[in-house]
């Protein structure tokens, strides 16, 4: 396999073996478009890379031979379009699989790509065009999407070029009138693409991408990484979703977010595992269960919200039975989430804790009995640790912030810093430590279970609370399909523990549903994490990247007597 070329030692016996003997080996000026993709096309060129379907039933299929052809016409399109090393390019491609042949093609010619989501306004595309210096945009062929990229180019000065893909096949008539380059039709009359040598070229520790985050709590950042990220999403694949070779893997993220990254990109391709990507705009838990039963899925990853949903249909009617390996990442895991889905399929979900700055950073791994609700332990090559608001290590069951330390090493794919923002950087890498912004706390066993952001921990009482561990206990109950917990002020106790409930279908909000969540949250952990407050809402406020805006939740709140 392609990636044994990547690995010092490839067979671990335990876990502590894992973490103190795994190291990638990373060459110098790597390139995974050339280096794993191309060669991938020369030594398998008819093995399967590339699965895709939407939810009207279109399908397509694409070998590493058909994807080096693609990704090679695509190159020469952005070179014609004057796309060169360094040049910034903005993908909104939802889950087209046009988005595959470009983000490769980037690569290839050393440009920097800045995955984005579709549900961007207008204004958010103009902050991250000027925030960049985005000189080109590539769009889904909708025109919703072209009109508020049209909207945001008055006020995007460095944008030059914008163009429309999509499996459709809809060519805009309005399109060449309006500026607008028709990407599938360019890369049908596209010339030979020739590979930049000497300084035209990139690799290494040149920047390859550019993410913004979700922006919780202020403006998006963005989170620059290099040529050599793909390296340390081996773990990511190999030893936490565990993909297999000639398998297909599914990890459920529109192509926007880092999330894709982990699990539709890198990693699965490097371990020859085909990709399998399902287009669609509405999600149904039913129909996802019907693509993954009927396509043979081998390993699946999806946030919590996706088996909150499974467990709720029944799961039986489905042939799951090629789903080898599932996993869970994005938020925390309820353990009765865990308990109900392995009931369900006899498969256990496998945990982790990462961020857009970082691969897999806690995970369960192989070796390791999943705990519900537990990440698992470090990675390898991470050293983590838990400190307290004085840099001092915690003890163990002692909830303190979650730091990577990087002054002895770095770990391989671990972000560059904040892109022309160094006192960002600053304010969280300082001293040899990262600071994550996450809380959580280590048990004798060294498995880490997650408390919360570093802002949502609650002071009650003089207590601390975890927002995660109310939430986990309020999700037991049945009438409960989401909920946020955050501090509400307090007069008396400086801050009370609220639960912010979207209810299950079928079942009414009332006071008395109100205390019976109360004194089952009492029931299930320790009585003063209750929720004195208990309000009930059609939906959580949420990020575009479909995270809880508990700050919006908060900001909401008068203080209390």
């Amino acid at each position: 396999m392609i990636v044994d070329k990547y690995l010092s030692r490839k067979e671990f016996s335990s876990y502590e073996d894992f973490a103190a003997h795994f190291e990638l080996k990373v060459p110098e000026n790597f390139n995974f478009a050339y280096d794993v993709m191309d060669e991938l096309a020369r030594t398998s060129p008819d093995k399967t890379a590339l699965v895709w379907c939407n939810e009207k039933g279109a399908q397509a299929s694409f070998s590493y031979a058909d994807l080096m052809r693609h990704s090679d016409k695509a190159a020469r399109v952005f070179a014609d379009a004057g796309i060169g090393k360094g040049d910034r390019v903005m993908l909104i491609l939802k889950r087209r699989y046009e988005f595959w042949f470009c983000v490769l093609a980037l690569h290839k010619l050393g440009a920097v790509a800045i995955p984005a989501t579709h549900m961007l306004s207008a204004k958010d595309i103009v902050y991250r065009d000027n925030a960049a210096g985005v000189k080109m945009i590539v769009v889904a062929d909708e025109d919703e999407l072209l009109a508020r990229v049209d909207e945001a180019e008055t006020a995007s000065p460095s944008l030059r070029i914008k163009a429309f893909a999509g499996s459709s096949g809809r060519a805009l008539a309005v399109g060449a009138q309006a500026g607008w380059l028709d990407f599938g039709a360019a890369m049908g009359t596209a010339g030979d693409f020739v590979r930049p040598r000497g300084e035209a070229a990139a690799g290494g520790k040149d920047l390859m991408l550019l993410y913004f985050t979700s922006g919780t709590t202020a403006e998006p950042k963005m989170v620059a990484h290099d040529f050599n990220y793909p390296l340390g999403h081996i773990v990511t694949a190999k030893y936490w979703q565990e993909v297999e070779e000639g398998g297909l893997h599914l990890t459920v993220a529109d192509t926007g977010w880092a999330k894709a990254a982990w699990g539709k990109l890198y990693g699965q391709w490097l371990c020859e595992c085909a990709v399998f990507v399902y287009d669609y705009d509405r999600f149904s838990p039913g129909e996802l269960l019907k693509v993954v039963a009927k396509h043979g899925v081998t390993s699946f990853c999806a946030p919590p919200t996706i088996y909150r949903f499974f467990i709720k249909e029944r799961l039986a009617e489905y042939d799951l039975s090629r789903l080898r390996h599932c996993s869970v990442a994005g938020e925390p895991l309820n353990a009765e989430v865990f308990d109900r889905f392995k009931q369900a399929t006899g498969l256990s979900l496998r945990e982790a804790y990462g961020q857009t700055e970082l691969t897999v950073t806690i995970a369960t791994f192989p070796w390791m009995e999943p705990k519900p609700g537990s990440m698992g332990k470090p990675a390898p090559g991470y050293d983590i640790d838990i400190v307290d608001e004085d840099g001092r290590s915690c003890p163990v069951g002692e909830a303190g912030q979650i730091v990577v330390r990087t002054d002895r090493r770095k770990p391989a794919g671990m972000f560059l810093g904040y892109r022309d923002d160094p006192a960002l950087t600053a304010s969280v890498w300082r001293d040899g430590l990262y600071y994550t912004g996450d809380m959580a706390r280590r048990d004798a066993e060294g498995y880490f279970w997650f408390v919360g952001r570093a802002d949502d921990v609650i002071k009650s009482s003089g207590y601390r609370i975890g927002p995660f561990e109310v939430e986990s206990a309020l999700m037991g109950h049945p009438a409960v399909l989401e909920c946020a917990i955050t501090a509400a002020p307090d007069a008396y106790r400086g801050q009370v523990v609220k639960a912010t409930v979207v209810l299950a279908k079928g079942r009414e909000p009332g006071d008395a549903l109100k205390r019976e969540l109360q004194d089952y949250v009492k029931s299930v952990t320790a009585s003063y994490k209750y929720p004195r407050i208990v309000e009930f809402v059609e939906e959580l406020p949420k990020t575009i990247s479909g995270k809880i805006r508990r700050v919006q939740i908060r900001e909401g709140e008068p203080a209390r007597r």
